[in-house]
């Protein structure tokens, strides 16, 4: 039974989901024939048994169309691990230009994949937004900017995310988005450590 808190057309709640948690499947730009390709993480791996993990995970992009292949591993630095810092129109894994891109009020409007999409039409389309009694440091809708946010652009925004979900389910080069190419819009700069061994596993920004 889903016990999460009711939510209606007007109604969202939030329950503190890390922009990392939609991860799992990350549509992008194939480097080899133009298509979407799909990031996802590489088989056999343990599932992680914390949130921050999910920034080191080993993960594999495949092009069903073209068949590319390519593996990521987090770099090893010491006793640590450097993982990624997810945001921005790249994927943080293999820097491919996300599949889901458009232009929106002046601006890139960008998402990882369908689940995505619809988390952000939720919330953007709610008139009445809920919190859970969480951190917003994390969070994914605490950091999304004040131009999703506000009620000027929400009609906007909410035909920009109906175009990405439109593009979920398209592959070939063709329905590329012209916004969907490299630019050096990379995610943020710093990347995350993951310290292991010991009883104390700790992650840091």
């Amino acid at each position: 039974m889903d016990s999460s808190p009711e939510t209606g057309p007007g109604r969202h709640h939030d329950a503190g989901r890390w922009l990392v948690q939609f991860s799992d499947r990350v549509l992008v730009v194939c480097r080899s024939c133009g298509g979407r390709a799909v990031v996802l993480p590489r088989p056999g791996i343990a599932a992680p048994r914390y949130v921050s993990e999910l920034m080191f995970q080993p993960r594999r992009v495949a092009c069903g169309r073209c068949g590319a292949v390519a593996d990521w591993e987090p770099e090893v630095r010491g006793a640590g691990l450097v993982g990624v810092a997810p945001g921005g129109s790249e994927d943080p894994f293999f820097r491919r230009p996300l599949w889901l891109q458009t232009r929106c009020v002046g601006r890139i409007l960008w998402a990882y994949n369908a689940e995505h999409v619809d988390e952000l039409a939720a919330y953007v389309g709610a008139g009445l937004r809920e919190r859970s009694g969480y951190r917003p440091t994390m969070a994914m809708f605490a950091r999304l900017p004040a131009w999703m946010k506000g009620s000027d652009h929400r009609a906007d925004v909410l035909a920009g995310l109906r175009t990405l979900r439109a593009l979920a389910d398209r592959a070939a080069p063709a329905d590329r988005s012209d916004a969907a190419h490299e630019r050096g819009d990379r995610p943020r700069a710093r990347s995350s450590m993951y310290f292991r061994g010991g009883p104390y596993e700790t992650w840091s920004p």
